[in-house]
Parts: C-alpha cells; sequence; structure tokens
C-alpha cells in the first residue's frame, strides 16, 4: 500500500483514483441501464449509450439539447424539471419519449437533483423502458373494452328480443336465471334448482323433457338442444308456451357439466298461429268469394269460392291482376276504391259488374278493406264477392211490377178524383153532403196519388232511370201549390219566401219533394201545431226547409231515415201509416239534383228537413 505521506505515494493515489473513475465512467457509460444529466436551463448535458440507443440519437443530436424537445407530453417534463429544482426525488414518473424516427417509447424515469450551496447543479436521471408493457395493457384495455361492448350488445340484444337466459351447473343442480326469465317462468329468486323448473312445465310435456336430460346426460347428443313445451307461470298459474335452445359443455368424464340457454315466450306467436289457421279455414269455407291483393292489383289469395264463381282456378289468378276480372268500361271503379283504400276507408256493400272465365256479366255486391301491418300501414286489400244476379233479377221483376201496377192504378183514380172534384163544384145538383164527401175523396185520392208517385219514383231509382228536366220557375208558387195539395185542417201551415225567387230545377221533382216533407210534418205532428215550410240564403244558395213541431226524431234513428223502407221503431208513431219510402225518394232525388238532405230534430222538440240549392244566374235570391 502507497505511503500517502509522499509525494510518491500522492501520485501512485491519485493515478489509482484516476483509473477508478475512468472503469466507474465506462461502466456507466456502456451500462445497459439508460441514464442522462440534465442542467438547471434544461439542456442535456450527457448521456450514456444505452440512453441513445434507447432513443436513435446521435450524441450531438441529443446531448446539448433542451431535454422537452424529447418529450411528448409537455406538461410531464414541466413537473419533473420544477420538481428537481426543488430538491424533490422523482420515483418511477411515466413518460413517453419521442424517437428520432417517430415512434414513441413510454418510460419510468427515476431521478433526483445534484445540489451544491442549495443550488441544483444537474439531474442524474434513470430511464427505464416500458413500451411493451404498455402496449400490452393498452392491448388488453382494448380487448377489454371490445368484451365489454360485444358483452352489453348482446345484453341488448337479448333484451330486446323478449329472451331469458339461464345457466345449469349440474353439480350443484342448482339453475341462475335471469330477470327476464323470473319474469317468464313466474320465479322470485335468480337462483333455483332444476326441480323447480321441471315442476313449472306441464304434466303432458315432462316426459320429453325427461328424455332431453337423458340424452345429454348419456351424451346421446352434439350437446344442442331446441325444443318447445308448456309451463304453468308460478306466479298466475297460467298456462305459457315457451321455447327453450341451449348447448351443453362435456367434461372429461363425458358428462354434461353446465348447460346454458335462453328461453323465450312463444304463447302470443303460438295464438297467432292457431287464429290464422282459424282464419284460413274460414276463408276456405267461406261460401263468398274472399281475394287477396296487392296495392298494385295483383292477386295474392283466391279461395274455393272464388274459383266456383269465376270459374278461374287458385292457380290461374294467383299473381294475375285484378282487371282480368274488370269488364273494360268498369276500369275506373279500381281507382276508386283505391283511393279511398289508400286514405283508410272501407267499402261496404259496393255493387257492379265482373266477368267469369266464360265471359259471362254477373252482379256483385263488394265488401273490400285494407289489410294493414302491426306499424298500420297499408300493405294490400281484401275483397269479398258476393253473387247478388238473382237478387238483381228479383228486385228489376218487382220494379217492373211496381212500375205497371202503378200506372195502372192511376188510371182509375184520376177517374175518381174527377168525380170528386165535379162533386165539388155543382154543389146544387149534388147537395152540400156530396160536395163535402167529394173534398175528402179528392184529398184521399191525392194521397194515393203521391203514394204511387213514390212508388214509381223508387222503381227509375233502383233502375237508374231517374232524370231531370230542369227549368226555371217561382219557388214561392210551387209552395203555395204543395200546401193546396196538402188539404190539412188540424194544423197551420206558415210560408216563409220571398215572392220573387225564382229555382232551376225538375219542378215536378221538387213539389214530390216538398210533398213528402209536408206529409211527414203533418203525420208526425198529432197534436197540430204550426208547420213552417219557407226559403233563405245561405252562403250563396237558397236554404229550403219545412219545420214542425211534432215527436222529433231520436239520433240513433237519424242516420237511417232515408233509407227505402225504413221507419222508426217508435211506440208513439206505430198509428202512423206509410212504407217508409218517402224520405228515400226525397233523398234521392235532390243527389240528383247536386245536393242532399238534411235533419236537425229533437224528441218531443220537432224537426226542420233542410236542403240548399243553386241560386239561378238571373235571380235576385231569396
Amino acid at each position: 500500500m502507497a505511503d500517502i505521506n509522499t509525494i510518491e505515494g500522492l501520485q501512485q493515489e491519485n493515478r489509482k483514483l484516476r483509473n477508478s473513475v475512468s472503469e466507474l465512467s465506462e461502466f456507466i457509460d456502456k451500462a445497459s441501464l439508460s441514464l442522462h444529466w440534465v442542467n438547471s436551463e434544461g439542456i442535456i448535458i450527457w448521456a450514456n449509450q444505452a440512453e441513445l440507443d434507447l432513443l436513435g440519437y446521435t450524441p450531438q443530436e441529443y446531448i446539448g439539447k433542451p431535454i422537452r424537445n424529447f418529450h411528448a407530453d409537455q406538461e410531464i417534463i414541466a413537473d419533473i424539471l420544477q420538481m428537481l429544482a426543488a430538491d424533490q426525488r422523482i420515483i418511477d414518473r411515466r413518460a413517453t419519449l419521442i424517437c428520432k424516427n417517430g415512434d414513441l417509447k413510454y418510460v419510468n424515469i427515476n431521478s433526483s437533483a445534484l445540489m451544491k450551496d442549495s443550488e441544483f447543479v444537474h439531474s442524474m436521471c434513470f430511464t427505464k423502458d416500458i413500451t411493451e408493457a404498455v402496449l400490452a395493457e393498452q392491448k388488453k384495455d382494448k380487448l377489454t373494452a371490445m368484451l365489454g361492448e360485444k358483452e352489453e350488445r348482446l345484453r341488448l340484444a337479448i333484451v330486446s328480443s323478449g329472451m331469458g337466459t339461464w345457466d345449469w351447473d349440474s353439480a350443484s343442480a342448482k339453475v341462475s336465471i335471469s330477470e327476464r326469465s323470473q319474469h317468464i317462468l313466474g320465479l322470485p329468486n335468480e337462483l333455483c334448482r332444476k326441480e323447480q323448473l321441471i315442476d313449472l312445465v306441464h304434466p303432458e310435456d315432462r316426459p320429453t323433457i325427461f328424455k332431453q336430460i337423458q340424452e345429454l346426460s348419456e351424451r346421446k347428443t352434439d350437446g344442442h338442444f331446441d325444443f318447445t313445451c308448456r309451463i304453468i307461470n308460478g306466479y298466475n298459474g297460467l298456462i305459457a308456451f315457451i321455447r327453450v335452445q341451449g348447448s351443453a359443455y362435456f367434461s372429461r368424464s363425458e358428462h354434461a357439466g353446465r348447460i346454458i340457454g335462453t328461453i323465450i315466450d312463444i304463447t302470443d306467436q303460438k295464438i297467432a298461429v292457431e287464429r290464422s289457421a282459424e282464419l284460413v279455414a274460414i276463408v276456405n269455407s267461406s261460401y263468398d268469394a274472399i281475394i287477396g291483393k296487392t296495392l298494385q292489383g295483383i292477386i295474392t289469395s283466391w279461395n274455393a269460392a272464388a274459383e266456383k264463381l269465376f270459374g278461374y282456378s287458385s292457380k290461374e289468378m294467383v299473381g294475375q291482376s285484378i282487371l282480368k276480372l274488370i269488364p273494360e268500361e268498369r276500369h275506373a271503379e279500381e281507382n276508386y276504391i283505391l283511393e279511398r283504400l289508400c286514405r283508410g276507408h272501407s267499402i261496404k256493400h259496393f255493387e257492379t259488374v265482373r266477368r267469369t272465365k266464360s265471359g259471362k256479366l254477373i252482379d256483385l255486391s263488394l265488401t273490400i278493406s285494407p289489410i294493414k301491418n302491426d306499424l298500420g300501414e297499408i300493405i294490400g286489400i281484401s275483397k269479398i264477392a258476393r253473387d247478388i244476379t238473382a237478387k238483381k233479377q228479383e228486385e228489376h221483376r218487382k220494379n217492373v211490377f211496381i212500375s205497371m201496377a202503378s200506372h195502372e192504378l192511376k188510371t182509375p183514380l184520376t177517374s175518381v178524383l174527377l168525380s170528386a172534384q165535379i162533386m165539388q163544384q155543382h154543389k146544387e145538383l149534388f147537395g152540400e153532403k156530396s160536395a163535402a164527401m167529394g173534398s175528402k175523396i179528392e184529398n184521399q185520392v191525392k194521397k194515393m196519388m203521391l203514394m204511387i208517385g213514390d212508388f214509381l219514383s223508387v222503381a227509375e231509382v233502383e233502375q237508374g232511370k231517374l232524370q231531370l228536366n230542369r227549368s226555371s220557375f217561382n219557388l214561392r208558387e210551387l209552395m203555395r201549390d204543395c200546401i193546396a195539395d196538402l188539404g190539412t185542417h188540424n194544423h197551420r201551415i206558415e210560408l216563409s219566401c220571398d215572392a220573387s225567387s225564382e229555382l232551376f230545377a225538375d219542378r215536378p221533382k221538387i213539389d214530390q219533394v216538398l210533398g213528402n216533407l209536408l206529409s211527414n210534418a203533418v203525420k208526425y205532428s198529432p197534436k197540430g201545431g204550426t208547420i213552417t215550410i219557407g226559403a233563405e240564403s245561405v252562403d250563396g244558395k237558397i236554404r229550403i226547409f219545412v219545420r214542425d213541431q211534432g215527436l222529433g226524431i231520436e239520433k240513433k234513428h237519424q242516420k237511417n231515415l232515408f233509407k227505402a223502407f225504413y221507419r222508426v221503431d217508435n211506440l208513439n208513431a206505430s198509428y202512423i201509416s206509410g212504407f217508409g219510402i218517402g224520405l228515400y225518394i226525397v233523398a234521392e232525388i235532390l243527389r240528383c239534383h247536386g245536393t242532399r238532405i238534411q235533419l236537425e230534430s229533437e224528441k218531443d222538440k220537432g224537426s226542420t228537413f233542410y236542403f240548399d240549392l243553386n241560386i239561378p244566374l238571373n235571380s235576385s235570391g231569396v
């Protein structure tokens, strides 16, 4: 050992120290752990080779440069430099460094400050590369997030489908069921034993379930199963249909160690299928032709009655246009039907003519309805066709008979009317009593002739022969004639119409309308009272009305009042004569004039019947 008290000894000791420092410097410089120093201004003043290799820089590119240049997160390096200046140690601080090629390196930094006289000289920083660990962690987090997302999607899909899930551990014989499964099965808890589930199965379906379990236990299946059974709900005791699907996972001993599956309540589907089967049976056995078609008029269904009625088989018609059955001159009807249905309306008892396979034209009554999906959208059209050829022929024969009988009755009644009028005109010849009798005969004959006129009009309407012969006439004069023809002495008749009012219409037909309305007003005002017939100007038209103070008409009867042969079922009016055709004729005559009869009425307070007609251009109005 050298004597350090001599010059030679000191020199020898210095050489040893220099060698040690040199060896230590070389060791640090070549160490595998990355090291660098940073001065108080944040400039790199030294870095070992491992540090340079880590980031890919040369000493000239790295040493002497601000350490901030090599950090991706400026907030982190600023915080590190601030802590070092305050003589605080940095332990495993994560940072991100920028390599020369642009890559990022994730590192842990451990650093402390070299202080001299309480002044920061430089830092001593160890940089540990943890890039692989961070990337692995990021990959794990990404996979975990993806798995969580997929699990959430699966959960949402299961919830939206109405399915319940279950998990059976055969070792413990316990079954975990989801909240939806609890609701379907009627079980109070999410954990139960398999015996509890089997007890819910309908007794008639249990043998099938036991067979499934046995085949799984004996590995006679591939582990997948799918069956339908009935259950008795544990909450309410009601029977429901469920579909059970699942897979078994076998242990090394070939036993089903775990079975996982789903449950879905298919009761509504079962009921829908049964109802559909019933509807199919009803359609196929119906005596009426039932036809389904698309909104474009393409036939989609054709029952046996349609085959019999039209002569075409289902094979010949499905896929064909409905126009195949419609005579060319009636093609416009199809557009009318489609427009009504697209607005959501049904069409009932639409009478028309269609052509059979043999070319024969037949009279039909059609009932047409829109077919809608679950969203209420119209996706098709259903037609029910009933053959009314025989009915039409019978109506024609009836109308011919009525027409002939009415004409035959008119001749003798005209003679009786003339005789009654002569008896009144020649009192000196026939006497006062005969004249009075003639007046009564005249009134009754006029009533009969009005009734005959109504029957003739019914025949004309039903044969489509009701025609108008329009002319200009004075409305007030027509009303006065109607009052005169009425011949009532028990009621006060008021006329409210301007003397200058003119109409352009079919005078005899309007006479018939007013005659019917006045006659009804008299009939349904048994205690007398005032009846008003008049006209007024309303919205640029003439409103003609007949108002009484009679029995009134209940709301439930008003919509049917203008149908042929309809009479109000009212005990208070049971003694009143009539066939129920007067108001029907009124409605049809006014329909031909482009207007309609309307009613305002209240029980026991009277009625007002009215209709509007256009004012002639040369008229000054009412």
